[in-house]
C-alpha cells in the first residue's frame, strides 16, 4: 500500500516553491498540472499538488482548503521558524510547546492550505 496527499492548489509553481523553500522537498514530477514533491531522505514520502481548476478535480472541490492542515514533522522546528521568516510567509501563530509532546508553529501555504510544522519536545 501507497498512501499520497495531494493539495489543491491556485498557483502549481507558488505552491511548488513555498514547500521547497520552507521544507527542502524535491520535485519527483512538475507538469502544468501536477507536481509531486518528496522528502529528500526518503523518495516514497511523497506530497502532491494538483491545479485547483483542472478536470480531474470535481466542481465541488476546487474551493480553498477549510477543516483540514498538513502537518510536517521536521528535525528543528526553530530552524524552520526562522527561515519562514526569513521567507516573508504569514505566521499563523508562532513556535510554542503543546502539551502532547511537539514544539510546533502554523504558517498559511499560498493556497489558503493551514500549515502544522513541528519536532518534537520534552520538558524538562
Amino acid at each position: 500500500m501507497r498512501i499520497l496527499a495531494n493539495i489543491c492548489a491556485d498557483d502549481l509553481q507558488t505552491s511548488k516553491a513555498f514547500y521547497v523553500a520552507l521544507l527542502d522537498l524535491k520535485v519527483k514530477y512538475d507538469s502544468d498540472w501536477y507536481i509531486q514533491l518528496c522528502t529528500p531522505d526518503n523518495p516514497e514520502i511523497e506530497y502532491g499538488i494538483i491545479d485547483r481548476h483542472h478536470e480531474l478535480v470535481p466542481a465541488d472541490y476546487r474551493q480553498a482548503p477549510a477543516g483540514v492542515y498538513i502537518t510536517f514533522v521536521v528535525p528543528d522546528v526553530d530552524a524552520t521558524y526562522q527561515r519562514a521568516q526569513e521567507l516573508e510567509l504569514p505566521i499563523i501563530q508562532p513556535p510554542r510547546n503543546e502539551f502532547y509532546g511537539q514544539r510546533r508553529f502554523l504558517t498559511r501555504d499560498p493556497s489558503g492550505c493551514l500549515i502544522d510544522i513541528c519536532s518534537p519536545w520534552e520538558s524538562e
